[in-house]
């Protein structure tokens, strides 16, 4: 199409309008741009400011108390004298009069032998002493005889001798046939047998009818007027019980307590349990106290220190003596604690000084932890003294 000319000729304002709208339309785009940008400025900043994340930690609460802690053993309580009563004599046995659990005085007879042959032994003692007799007093006016008639000459010295020979001899036959006559009434008097103390029979060993030889225990009895607890210790407890105090309870009272000492401890272990058998004497155990109780055995430390017991695995040291971290109750931040180490055990550390009841002490991970750092912890459902928590992370996962 052909142009007019006019359209080729235009005034000369028109590139000037043209270029001055365009300019004002990039000032617009520009403006629009740069006032997005601005809106989304403080939010990359704030993204990329750094964040201080709270460690994981895993803590235990600090508890004192003694070192050495109470170390209890069971035992029975047994009487410290048990008597084994037997006959002096054998004999067969007729009676007895006591059965086990029976409570015998002093004098008591507890059981008979057959006392008849014993009667025989007496008769016949009896008549050794009568014949005894008789030859003393005949051998003693034959020496008086003779004695006159050698001083007259009428008899040798020689037959005087003889005489005074026999009258010595039977001197000494009739102290003889005295003392068989007290042994025979001894004899027969230990047919009975007698308890000579107050005591409960605990066991009987011979029943009416049985020959028994002498010596041979027939019942067994247990004095009363002192008591012990027999126990079994290991050797690990035998320092322990020469120097700690004794204190037993009773399964039959647990609230009663008995005190009690050391009487007897075993110098050898027993062969088959590889334990040092033990007695400790009850100091003043009534008739409740009864022999055969389950008996508790505890042993209390008489002086001691008080300690402070945390894991090896919570002590820390960095060439300045050993350290623990403890959390600040308030900020939640780790504080560098020194420690004074009472001893080392298999999988704890006895502290001393340092640390006051209820710190909060962390337990693992000590190494990857600086002081001032923040940390956080939560209770682990069924524990009471050791609030623990997540288990420490490795640093590269716990750092933020």
């Amino acid at each position: 199409m052909p142009v007019a000319a006019h359209d080729l000729h235009a005034p000369s304002g028109a590139p000037r309008r043209l270029g001055a709208g365009l300019f004002a339309g990039s000032l617009v785009a520009l403006a629009a741009l740069l006032s997005g940008c601005g809106e989304q400025a403080p939010a990359q900043t704030q993204a990329d400011a750094p964040q201080i994340v709270a460690r994981p930690v895993q803590v235990t609460t600090v508890a004192f108390r003694p070192r050495d802690a109470e170390k209890t053993f069971v035992g029975v309580v047994r009487a410290r004298r048990e008597i084994d009563l037997a006959f002096r004599v054998g004999g067969k046995v007729v009676q007895r009069t006591v059965e086990v659990g029976d409570r015998v005085a002093a004098g008591d007879v507890v059981a008979h032998l057959d006392k008849e042959d014993l009667r025989l032994e007496l008769e016949s003692a009896r008549a050794e002493l009568a014949a005894a007799t008789a030859n003393l007093a005949q051998t003693t006016a034959e020496d008086g005889r003779y004695r006159s008639l050698t001083a007259k000459g009428a008899a040798s010295a020689a037959d005087l001798d003889r005489k005074s020979l026999a009258r010595e001899e039977a001197v000494g036959r009739l102290e003889r046939a005295k003392l068989s006559l007290e042994l025979a009434e001894n004899r027969l008097s230990y047919a009975d047998l007698v308890a000579d103390a107050a005591g409960v029979v605990v066991a009987t060993s011979a029943e009416p009818g049985q020959v028994v030889s002498s010596g041979q225990t027939i019942v067994r009895v247990a004095r009363l007027d002192e008591k012990e607890a027999v126990v079994s210790l290991p050797e690990t407890a035998l320092a322990d019980a020469r120097a700690a105090d004794a204190i037993v309870s009773l399964w039959a009272e647990p609230g009663r307590r008995i005190p009690a000492r050391l009487r007897e401890l075993s110098p050898q272990a027993d062969s088959t349990s590889r334990t040092y058998p033990a007695r400790f004497s009850l100091e003043g155990a009534d008739a409740t106290v009864a022999l055969g109780m389950t008996a508790t055995v505890t042993l209390r430390p008489k002086e001691q220190q008080v300690v402070a017991r945390l894991p090896l695995s919570a002590v820390i040291d960095r060439g300045h003596g050993p350290q623990v971290f403890v959390v600040d109750g308030a900020s939640r931040t780790l504080a560098a604690k020194p420690v004074t180490i009472a001893a080392y055990t298999e999988d704890q550390v006895l502290v001393a000084a340092g640390v006051a009841p209820g710190d909060e002490v962390v337990t693992l991970g000590v190494q990857t932890l600086l002081p001032g750092q923040k940390v956080r912890t939560a209770q682990v459902p069924g524990t009471t003294t050791v609030a623990q928590t997540e288990v420490a992370r490795t640093g590269a996962e716990a750092r933020p």
